[in-house]
């Protein structure tokens, strides 16, 4: 069983390095923190000109892919016994509420619907929706002790590459410069967190 998860958990990996983006989140040194520091969008305003299609999409499939993941996180808070499981959570719930803070707002200054259009054929050309099935998150909570965490850690690996695959895009298709420079921060921060998975995955 712990091979098997090892064994998508490096797929998905591998899967997130050969996204859009000719960027290699592979390369992120396993030292970047979890954390980042937030983008205040009333500092770094997002003006009605500067941005376009890729931005407002990327903006409006990462924000309910940030509260998927903050289910997870908060299952991790209280049913993870590992404290490195749970420092770790602890980050990625403090920087992902700053980040679905700001890309509300720049989606309401743009005058945007901050919710993503749930028909499914909008959002083929972007890799479609990244959404983790609600039934495997239930299967999650009513997990606990050793099998918890490695369930945990084996399906927020594959979100968080998801969130790597979609920032990659943003990177690289958006015109928003502070989205953009959000979206490198997400390469590079869920790059770093699905190395420290790998490798708590690796020592149970």
């Amino acid at each position: 069983m712990k091979r098997f998860y090892l064994a998508i958990a490096a797929t998905v990996t591998l899967m997130a390095g050969a996204a859009c983006s000719s960027s290699d989140p592979g390369s992120a040194s396993p030292a970047v923190p979890p954390a980042q520091a937030p983008v205040d969008a009333g500092t770094k305003s997002a003006s009605t000109g500067d941005f376009n299609d890729v931005d407002v999409m990327f903006l409006q499939m990462m924000i309910p892919h940030h509260e998927q993941g903050m289910q997870m996180v908060r299952l991790a808070a209280t049913n993870a016994g590992r404290p490195e499981i749970k420092d770790l959570v602890s980050a990625i719930e403090l920087t992902q509420a700053d980040e679905a803070k700001n890309m509300t707002g720049w989606l309401q200054q743009w005058g945007k619907p901050t919710t993503v259009d749930p028909n499914a054929d909008v959002h083929v050309n972007h890799g479609g929706l990244p959404a983790t099935n609600p039934e495997v998150i239930a299967e999650l909570a009513r997990s606990s002790g050793a099998e918890f965490e490695s369930k945990f850690l084996n399906l927020f690996t594959g979100h968080q590459g998801a969130a790597v695959e979609m920032a990659q895009r943003e990177v690289k298709e958006g015109a928003s410069q502070p989205v953009k420079e959000l979206a490198d921060r997400i390469v590079k921060s869920r790059s770093g967190q699905i190395q420290q998975m790998l490798t708590l995955l690796g020592q149970q």
